[in-house]
């Protein structure tokens, strides 16, 4: 299907069910206070990912419609940028900082101990989908270093066994 000349696989039915939903109209007042301007793709991909978690090909290619920008343009902002996931998150998720603090006091430890521990790399969420292990840069928390952000509640000064007793506690495995 071509809309605003652009190729979609959606329908005008399918789109016309997303607008109705009260998460996209979130996204859409984001929309509407960006002009409907491509300038605006950034702070709407946010809204998406605020709305629904993470960014399917479904909500990418209906902000390239919404924006009349191609879905080229949304996939590779996307996918540059750290922020934004392409899958749901799990039931849990936990962010190891890697920034330079951090690092030295044994945030790369922490995330191999996890990696072993758990069976998943960054990015990945466990199989039941109850743990997303995720990294960021930094967190500005530096004098908690090494730190990690529990469910978007950061902690520091940690170990690895201490955050694999978390996450096991969280995913009823025993630590």
């Amino acid at each position: 299907m071509e809309r605003n000349g652009r190729d979609s696989s959606l329908s005008e039915e399918k789109f016309a069910i997303m607008a109705k939903d009260p998460r996209w109209r979130m996204v859409n007042r984001t929309i509407r206070q960006g002009g409907n301007q491509a300038d605006a793709l950034i702070e709407t991909l946010h809204a998406v990912q605020d709305s629904f978690g993470f960014l399917d090909r479904e909500s990418m290619e209906y902000v390239a419609n919404a924006l009349g920008v191609p879905f080229s343009l949304v996939y590779s902002v996307a996918t540059f940028y750290h922020y934004f996931t392409l899958k749901p998150a799990g039931e849990h998720t936990c962010v190891v900082c890697l920034g330079t603090a951090c690092y030295i006091g044994g945030s790369q430890a922490i995330l191999e101990h996890i990696e072993e521990q758990t069976g998943i790399k960054p990015g990945e969420t466990t199989g039941d989908g109850r743990f997303s292990l995720l990294i960021a840069r930094c967190f500005g928390s530096c004098g908690l270093a090494p730190a990690a952000a529990f469910d978007g509640q950061v902690t520091g000064r940690l170990n690895p066994q201490s955050v694999v007793k978390r996450i096991w506690e969280w995913t009823g495995h025993d630590a």
